[in-house]
């Protein structure tokens, strides 16, 4: 063996895979935000609202957005693109956005969707959206982590003099 580094974990850019996960996540978001306000892509645009249970407005004709609901996205896709800079603010990312998507998932479930407390507004496709962004967030950044400290442990093993 040559002699194998924690950074042995990197992807050829330098990046580690948690890094590049919370990436990919927040261009996600970004590009959801930016969807939500194009038309057609959008059904109902001419009843989007800034926020509340009242837009009309479906992403793809699924998913009730707002005006709100779509800079959230937004604002969501810019930090996570901002904490993908390092390993711990890219896992941080992801964990901890996993658990707010979470108690969104809980808080969709437990709200009238016709009442004010609905001010996002979410609806049944977003509860169950929201289910799996937190529980597939929360993998990623625990399970990458796992994976890299695994290799890194199996690398210093192998490492000789270490």
């Amino acid at each position: 063996m040559t002699g194998r580094s924690a950074t042995a974990a990197t992807t050829t850019r330098g990046r580690r895979p948690v890094q590049t996960a919370a990436a990919v996540v927040a261009v996600v978001f970004l590009i959801v935000g930016v969807l939500g306000f194009i038309p057609g892509v959008t059904s109902n645009y001419e009843d989007l609202t800034f926020a509340g249970h009242h837009s009309g407005a479906m992403l793809l004709g699924l998913f009730a957005v707002s005006i709100l609901h779509n800079i959230v996205h937004l604002l969501f896709g810019v930090v996570g693109l901002a904490l993908a800079r390092n390993p711990g603010g890219a896992r941080g990312y992801l964990v901890l956005g996993g658990f707010v998507y979470l108690l969104l998932w809980i808080y969709g479930l437990v709200i009238d969707q016709q009442s004010g407390a609905n001010f996002v507004p979410l609806n049944g496709a977003d509860n169950w959206l929201h289910l799996g962004l937190g529980v597939g967030m929360i993998a990623l950044g625990w399970g990458l982590t796992a994976v890299e400290r695994g290799r890194e442990t199996r690398a210093a093993r192998e490492t000789p003099g270490a």
